[in-house]
């Protein structure tokens, strides 16, 4: 699903040497020619200088769906990681999107392939495939909706469009589901089981009620055939390298050491931390809350430093700590910088991209439906 056209005339490795405000430099005459041609997309999670040089800043799919919606946008540079960047493509290069453009592409350009998930990596397409399989031997799979994480790789995505199931946003999680529950009894939902726990508990279903598949145990996910045939959610065994991190004795610190503060959260942290928090919510709704707080309010934020730095940065007048003593950043994210960014960006206006986005035509056909049934319960 990617493709490089020709050998590229500029080599990474003398950009790495350059400073930032050569970088920036040269970033800005790349926009200069280019023009509303070109958009740069910085995800929340990404260091201050590249998200300096964005034009749109979002979450994922907010930005895939900004930049789709640009009339004159020709190419994409998705600062952010794979999934997003495939997103990207299947919603720009729809196929209303190519009629209107008549049959011309938007090129979407990951500036650093490495920049990929660990979340996503966690549910290959063939361990999703092999676990339906074992499924149907136990259930029927007619009556399973599957339901996939935006963060996941365009594979899952049209996997879960040919099997009638649905995408969902940790904003939208619990209308996706319900969706669900509208035309089958159950659910897989993947890849992530925080936010699949958090958001299920939320509806009232109990905990016995949501058995968790391990796609390396040997059979039936390391369930029973007994604990699957009681099921209504059927988890995946997966999570987020940067959620994963906060624990509750992180959240008793520091409701010890700041009286008052509050406990803010994303709901892919795990459960234990969900159930103590004040507030949760998506990567908007963190942003939202936390500017519409009064001044003094004091947060413990769960979710990405870099994210909770800036919102330090943006809000002397309240008091914002990263809820953990452990530094964690989102490592795949911060592989994206000036120089990887500049690069692509120049070898892309000489005519040799590099790292071009390219979801088969099978793959966006499917994955779209599934996003599109995403957008019917938003």
């Amino acid at each position: 699903m990617t493709a490089t056209l020709d050998t590229p005339k500029f080599e990474l490795k003398p950009y790495k040497s350059l400073s930032n405000e050569e970088l920036q430099s040269r970033i800005q005459k790349v926009r200069d020619e280019m023009g509303s041609k070109l958009l740069i997309l910085g995800h929340h999670y990404q260091q201050d200088e590249v998200v300096a040089q964005a034009d749109l800043l979002g979450d994922s799919y907010q930005l895939s769906q900004m930049a789709a919606n640009s009339s004159d946008c020709r190419v994409i540079a998705f600062c952010g990681v794979h999934f997003m960047a495939e997103t990207a493509d299947i919603l720009a290069n729809r196929p209303e999107k190519l009629e209107e453009r008549a049959g011309q592409r938007v090129q979407v350009i990951l500036p650093d392939m490495a920049a990929g998930c660990s979340m996503a990596d966690m549910a290959a397409i063939d361990q999703i495939e092999d676990a339906w399989d074992q499924l149907g031997e136990v259930l029927d799979t007619e009556d399973i909706t599957p339901v996939t994480y935006i963060n996941s790789a365009a594979s899952l995505k049209a996997f879960v469009g040919r099997h009638g199931g649905i995408v969902c946003t940790s904003s939208n999680a619990q209308a996706a589901i319900e969706w669900a529950f509208a035309r089958r009894s159950r659910v897989m939902f993947f890849p992530d089981q925080h936010l699949g726990r958090n958001t299920a508990m939320g509806m009232g279903i109990t905990l016995d009620k949501m058995p968790v598949w391990d796609p390396f145990a040997e059979e039936l996910g390391g369930n029973t055939a007994e604990a699957l045939e009681q099921s209504k959610v059927i988890l995946w065994k997966g999570h987020c390298s940067v959620h994963q991190v906060f624990r509750p004795e992180h959240v008793d610190l520091f409701r010890k050491q700041h009286p008052g503060i509050k406990i803010l959260v994303h709901p892919e942290c795990p459960r234990e931390v969900f159930e103590l928090a004040d507030e949760y919510g998506s990567t908007g709704k963190i942003i939202r809350t936390v500017e519409a707080a009064p001044p003094g309010t004091k947060w413990a934020i769960g979710t990405e430093l870099h994210l909770v730095n800036r919102l330090k940065q943006e809000h002397p007048e309240q008091e914002v700590h990263f809820l953990s003593p452990v530094v964690c950043m989102c490592a795949t994210m911060y592989r994206i910088d000036l120089a990887h960014l500049c690069w692509s960006l120049e070898n892309m206006l000489a005519g040799t991209p590099v790292n071009i986005i390219d979801v088969d035509e099978e793959t966006a056909r499917w994955s779209l439906v599934a996003l599109e049934r995403m957008l019917e319960v938003n």
